[in-house]
């Protein structure tokens, strides 16, 4: 017997056996989330155990890196597959940035927000800021925004007359069919919906499960859409009173609802006594400064924006900027922030056009409202790339308009791909910080846009789209009728009146059962609300969605078809369907869509 043979065959077969797998760069994971961060949101001079995951035994070294520092990770914890390296960072004040460097035989890579990457952007790293915290409530919240004058009239003695007042040279006018569609330049038109009426409807909101109601601005105005306020401090008589809101937050607070108000803060209107006064005494006025004026006298109060005598928005006369620069103006806007919050106790605010009022007066709004209520919520209109106001010391949160219009494109446009939706989604969470993708505000419509069944084919995209919606991170927020599929072109066609008549009927019964069944999954399936996404592309349609979001031992699968065609949805003996349109066995017709619970962790 040949024994040095046999003796160098059981070498090879140990090197063999204990050779190293390829490197599996799908199984390398880490977010911001208090799964692989502890504690999630820290404070200055805590320390923060951070963690990451690779498949196990598949990796060599792992190094967090982070300021100047490079630290060797510790394996930690080896189970159902994976290794888990985990290493500490002590903070301070200041923000620290970090991400992971991975060796394994001659390889090497990087992890970052993006994944694994080849060469690191540090735009991409993960980032932790000291004291930065975000509401727990809003963490998957369902919201549903309110367009006052157009959701339900409960007191008609309220009503605005026709011809009471003159706005913009024309006499407003009481509109008395309430399913009149909204004429064009309708500002002055007035259907009487109000605060009384918002109160009847409590019963069916909480009905749909809703947990915030975010209002339209309520304050005085001369219009019907009130972003033009003539006094920040007193409710639109039209709407109610003090009386009427301090007791509706009461009532809705009662019934589990919390209630955010619209902030109009980048601009008054006409009619609001500082702007009033400077009209009167020009440069003598106390309040010149409170206004972006470049030219005085202005040659034509009604023309004056166009001109470029000053600065309004959106070059409309009757709503002057407010010079946020300004600390007397700060001082005014912020007070009355903090008399809202005392007065009506409400829960949260959204910043009007967030973009164009002054970082030092985000910083100190966000201070001074913090130091009233620790847990309200900060909401920044913002329709593009918000990283300057989400940096925890602005904003908690922005309206994730970004990811509105990718999904809407994705249906929209043929050629676009399962890839390219994975990829704009990756975008749209990737840029902010884990405290606010919790509490990103996601919508698919609102008051300034045309209605999300417009833009659809028919209900089937519509539910498909509507379905997708429940199952991103963050908050999701119904626009008015949006439960029901409500129709709208561009504003003002948008704020059509909430038709209680059909409602009552039953016409919608099919469609509001539907936003029922994903508000009540979207509440107890936590994965509906995670971040932790994984796009297998297991199916070779190219306009199929298909992504899962795995918990510990568990994991949900969304599968949507946008193609133009019948699919086969891949087996999975003991999976549990969580919601389902279109699914018969396992044929999942065009503009179909399933949300299911896999019988165990997919390999990776």
């Amino acid at each position: 017997m040949n024994y040095e043979y046999m003796k160098n065959a059981q070498k090879i077969q140990e090197y063999v056996t204990n050779m190293r797998p390829a490197f599996n760069k799908r199984a390398v994971f880490s977010d911001e989330t208090e799964n692989y961060r502890t504690p999630f949101e820290p404070e200055p001079g805590d320390v923060v155990n951070v963690r990451i995951r690779t498949k196990k035994n598949n990796v060599d070294l792992v190094y967090l890196v982070y300021e100047d520092k490079k630290k060797v990770m510790d394996l930690a914890d080896s189970r159902d597959g994976f290794d888990y390296y985990e290493a500490n960072i002590p903070l301070g004040t200041e923000t620290v940035r970090y991400y992971f460097e991975i060796y394994t035989g001659k390889l090497s890579c990087f992890y970052n927000r993006m994944g694994v990457v080849r060469e690191i952007d540090p735009h991409y790293s993960f980032g932790i800021v000291p004291g930065f915290k975000t509401p727990e409530w809003a963490k998957g919240a369902v919201m549903y925004q309110i367009f006052v004058d157009r959701f339900c009239n409960g007191d008609a003695s309220n009503d605005v007359v026709t011809g009471e007042y003159c706005y913009i040279d024309e006499h407003v006018q009481r509109v008395e069919d309430w399913y009149r569609w909204p004429q064009a330049m309708d500002v002055r038109d007035f259907y009487g919906g109000d605060l009384q009426g918002v109160w009847d409807k409590l019963d069916y909101l909480q009905g749909l499960g809703v947990d915030v109601i975010y209002f339209n601005p309520i304050f005085v105005s001369p219009s019907n859409h009130k972003y033009d306020t003539t006094d920040y401090e007193k409710i639109d008589s039209h709407f109610g009173d003090d009386e009427t809101m301090k007791r509706f937050v009461d009532e809705a607070h009662k019934r589990g609802i919390r209630v955010m108000l619209d902030a109009v803060f980048n601009h008054s209107g006409y009619f609001f006594k500082p702007w009033q006064d400077v009209l009167k005494n020009g440069r003598d006025s106390e309040y010149f400064d409170w206004f972006m004026i470049n030219d005085w006298p202005l040659s034509n109060q009604w023309d004056a924006a166009k001109r470029g005598q000053l600065y309004t928005f959106a070059f409309f006369d009757e709503m002057p900027k407010l010079n946020t620069n300004n600390q007397a103006v700060r001082n005014y806007l912020i007070g009355v922030a903090c008399g809202w919050v005392k007065k009506y106790d409400v829960d949260g605010l959204r910043m009007d056009v967030a973009n164009e009022v002054s970082h030092v007066f985000c910083k100190q709004l966000r201070m001074a409202l913090k130091s009233i209520k620790p847990e309200i919520y900060i909401l920044g209109e913002v329709w593009h790339d918000a990283i300057p106001w989400l940096r925890g010391d602005e904003f908690d949160s922005v309206m994730n308009y970004p990811l509105a219009g990718s999904m809407k494109d994705f249906f929209l446009d043929k050629s676009l791909t399962g890839e390219d939706f994975e990829f704009m989604v990756n975008r749209c969470y990737t840029n902010y910080m884990q405290q606010t993708n919790d509490v990103l505000f996601n919508m698919l419509d609102s008051h300034d846009t045309i209605r999300l069944r417009n833009v659809t084919s028919g209900l089937d995209m519509y539910n498909c789209l509507f379905a997708l919606l429940f199952t991103m991170p963050g908050s999701t927020c119904i626009y008015y009728g949006t439960e029901i599929g409500m129709e709208g072109s561009f504003d003002p066609d948008c704020r059509r009146c909430m038709p209680w008549g059909d409602i009552e009927q039953g016409k919608y019964n099919e469609q509001i059962s539907i936003t029922k069944q994903l508000i009540k999954l979207r509440k107890e399936e936590p994965l509906m609300r995670e971040r932790n996404f994984h796009f297998p592309a297991e199916y070779k349609n190219p306009r199929v969605i298909q992504f899962q979001k795995m918990g510990w031992g568990e994991t949900l699968e969304v599968i949507v078809n946008s193609s133009d065609e019948d699919i086969e949805v891949i087996k999975d003996e003991d999976s549990k369907i969580m919601f389902s349109r279109k699914l018969e066995g396992d044929v999942l017709h065009m503009n179909g869509v399933c949300i299911r619970y896999l019988s165990n962790k997919q390999n990776i």
